[in-house]
Order: C-alpha cells, then structure tokens, then sequence
C-alpha cells in the first residue's frame, strides 16, 4: 500500500509537471498569431494567456472525464500505477524534444499515445477501451481537417467583409480584435488542454482506489489549471516563431481568422468532451487562412514538416512508454 501511494503523487507530481510543460508548449500556439501581427507584446500576450488558460482550465471537466476512463478502464490494471507513470515519462520527454527544436507536436498525442503504449506493455491490446479510444482517435485526426476547412470559410468571409475596405486601416483595427481573439483561443485552450493532467491524476486516483467514480475532484482542477497557467507564463518562443511566421506571413486579419476558426472548433470538441489537439487545429487553421488568401502564400514544406511530426508522435510516444514501464517494472 505504501509503494501505492509513493507512485500515485510520483504521478500526481509528473501530471502537474506535463501540464506545466503544455503551458509553455502549447499555449504558444495560442497566441502565436498576435504575437506574430504585433497585436500584443510577447511578454504582454503570455501573462494574458496564463490568466485565461487558468480560468478555462477551471471551467469544465468533460475532456477529464473521457481520459480517465475511455482509452483504459483504469480498474482493469493490475499495475495502474506503474502504466500511468510510464506513460506521463514517455510523454514529457517527448514534449521537451520537440519544444528544444521548436517543433509545434502535439502534446494530446502524446499523451493520448503515451497512455496506450504503457498499457499495452502492461496487459496486452485487449486492455484498450476500443470504443473510447476510436472516438477519441476519430476526434483527432479529423479536427485538423476540419480546421482547415473552418479557417479557409473564415477567410473568405473576411475578405467579402472587408473588400472595399482601405486595407492598412482595416489591419490597424483588427488587430485590436486580434487582442481579443488571442483572449478566446487561450481560454478555450485550457478548457481542453488542462483537462488532460485531470484526468490522468483521476485515473491514478481510480487506479490505486483512492476513489471509485470519475468525477474530477476541486484539488485536482485547481492544482491542473495552476500548472497550466504557471506553464504559460514561461513562454515557448520557439514554437511561437514557427506557427506565427513560418507557414505563412501572418497579417492581422489573417490572424484574427485563424483565432477565430481554430478557437470555435477547439470549443466545440470540450463540449462533447473529446481531447483535440489545439496544436493541430490552431496550425490547419492557418494553412487554412492561408489557402483563402494565395494557395502559394503557404510554406506547404514547413507545413510538411508540422504534419510529419504530427504522424510520428502518437508511435513514437507510445514506445517510448512501453520501454518506460518495462524498466518501471523491473525497478518496483
């Protein structure tokens, strides 16, 4: 019991390290657009984020629900513990990597990965919830796509809007509602992002039988949204310098586009409570906007390499949890 217990704050400690690194990982995409436009000051955009990831974290708990239970029923673990401790290793690593060369991955697939490579080592393929985990691998791979979609539609609203328009007074305007945009996508970034770390001090709760439902304790929301907006408050200004500039020139309405289009859709996945990837979605968008504008304007070989590192992610992180909880294993 006591070995138990060690593992389950060892977890409580690495969740809440995992959603400090999504702070500064992620929530660069966030805002990496107003940044990019000169809307905000870096410094001045990510205090604004951390306070509106802080809150969104706190604001519901749906997506926490699904990741405690829907890719494995945590009871059905003989060493839960061990499985979610591996896979939050395997996870944050592989967040460091990619963040240290300033490769916008995805921290869900990651994580998402992570959780079903460490279980599989654990007990074999039959231990995914298959249902769950197709709905939440559906949610995934298909909200890039529709991001795309969303941002180009978007786009192309705004130019219809703004077509006899003076277009250096029309930026100069919109980028005093990029402010505000920038404020949307930072909030609905953490009501779908910091609900991940919930869900997996949920699971670990569950796991050692520390509590028998789902339901997401208030210490658990406040901790996660508290590590997400400390995470924040760091910055990832690498990551920030390739969304904001490297797929394409960003300009303010362009910006405002995208805000708009990825924050819609990042919203719509926490109320039906599935994980989405705000780094996906938030990078779709803007080759969406970008598609609109001049299908040439897009840096599609930067763009390749996003969806490259969006294809190995979920793989590799899923290995490198499975090494993780063998050598877990032999240890405890």
């Amino acid at each position: 019991m006591e070995l138990v217990l060690f593992l389950t704050i060892a977890i409580v400690v690495f969740a809440l390290a995992f959603d400090f690194i999504n702070g500064f990982h992620d929530t660069a995409n966030a805002i990496a657009t107003s940044v990019s436009t000169r809307a905000l000051k870096p410094r001045t955009a990510i205090y604004m984020a951390a306070i509106m990831n802080f809150i969104g974290a706190l604001t519901f708990t749906g997506v926490a629900k699904t990741i405690s239970k829907d890719i494995v029923d945590p009871f059905m673990l003989d060493k839960g513990s061990l499985v979610i401790l591996a896979a939050l290793t395997a996870a944050i690593a592989w967040n460091l990597i990619t963040w240290y060369y300033g490769i916008p991955s995805s921290s869900s697939h990651a994580l998402i990965g992570s959780i079903a490579g460490a279980a599989i080592s654990a007990a074999g393929f039959g231990v995914l919830e298959y249902g769950g985990f197709i709905k939440i691998m559906q949610a995934l791979l298909i909200s890039p796509f529709i991001a795309i979609a969303a941002g180009f539609l978007m786009m192309t609203l705004f130019k219809v809007l703004l077509k006899n328009r003076n277009l250096f007074k029309a930026n100069k305007r919109i980028r005093y509602l990029q402010i505000g945009t920038a404020a949307l996508q930072a909030f609905t970034h953490g009501t779908n992002d910091a609900q991940k770390a919930m869900g997996i001090i949920t699971m670990a709760l569950m796991a050692a039988q520390l509590q028998t439902g789902d339901d997401i304790q208030l210490w658990v929301r406040i901790a996660a949204a508290t590590a997400m907006g400390l995470g924040t408050s760091i910055g990832g200004y690498k990551i920030i310098k390739t969304v904001g500039g490297k797929i394409m020139k960003i300009r303010p309405v362009n910006g405002a586009a995208a805000d708009l289009s990825s924050a819609m859709i990042i919203f719509g996945a926490t109320l039906i409570h599935l994980p989405v990837s705000t780094t996906h979605v938030i990078s779709s968008a803007i080759m969406g906007v970008g598609s609109a504008q001049r299908v040439k304007g897009v840096k599609w070989g930067v763009a390749k390499k996003i969806v490259l590192t969006w294809v190995i992610t979920m793989p590799i992180s899923a290995a490198l949890a499975a090494i993780v909880y063998q050598i877990l294993n032999l240890l405890f």
